[in-house]
């Protein structure tokens, strides 16, 4: 089981959002950019190492040998969050922890994101850090479809009912055919990477 500063004793988890207690009115959140697929790995060191850290997450249908299950992968893939302030904080041992790449900087210092972003951010996640954002839909829209046997298929969204479904006019073989989703399995086109 894992130990020290930030880890749950009952889980053996970090806690994506730390928060040390002799944090200070100067401190901010500033962005750092992990190595590839090492968010977690970051996220750990850095708690570690007594800095407040928050790690959004977002659930993701993983498909992989007629296999289908919902793992949760950071909301921003390669960045995460950290708090300190930099006239009191060692923030240059920030790039030297094992899965980071840097502090985003402007010249020779951090830059803090601006106020407000990220405790928006912590607003909208639940317990375990997963970012419960949903766009705002309206009928006409290009939609995606984000889940499913449709998955990763563009459509029109046709109607919303107030049970949260969707109905969505795919293109299937050359005709319009309209389906209907889940309110969670759909985002707008313009918004999917």
């Amino acid at each position: 089981m894992l130990a020290g500063p930030g880890i749950t004793a009952q889980t053996g988890r970090v806690p994506w959002s730390t928060h040390p207690a002799g944090a200070t009115d100067n401190s901010r959140w500033f962005a750092v950019q992990c190595q590839p697929h090492r968010e977690r790995a970051a996220a750990l060191h850095l708690t570690h190492q007594d800095f407040s850290v928050f790690l959004p997450l977002r659930k993701k249908i993983r498909r992989h040998a007629r296999r289908t299950d919902r793992v949760l992968v950071p909301f921003f893939p390669g960045y995460l969050f950290v708090r300190l302030d930099p006239t009191r904080d060692r923030w240059r041992s920030v790039n030297g922890t094992l899965g980071v790449v840097r502090l985003v900087m402007q010249g020779e210092k951090p830059t803090p994101v601006p106020a407000g972003i990220v405790e928006a951010l912590m607003d909208s996640c639940d317990d375990d850090n997963v970012l419960s954002w949903q766009a705002d839909l309206r009928p006409g829209q290009s939609v995606r479809v984000l889940a499913g046997p449709f998955a990763d298929l563009v459509g029109e969204l046709e109607q919303m009912t107030d049970a949260g479904r969707l109905r969505v006019l795919l293109d299937i073989m050359g005709g319009s055919t309209p389906v209907f989703l889940a309110r969670e399995n759909v985002a707008p086109a313009d918004s999917c990477l």
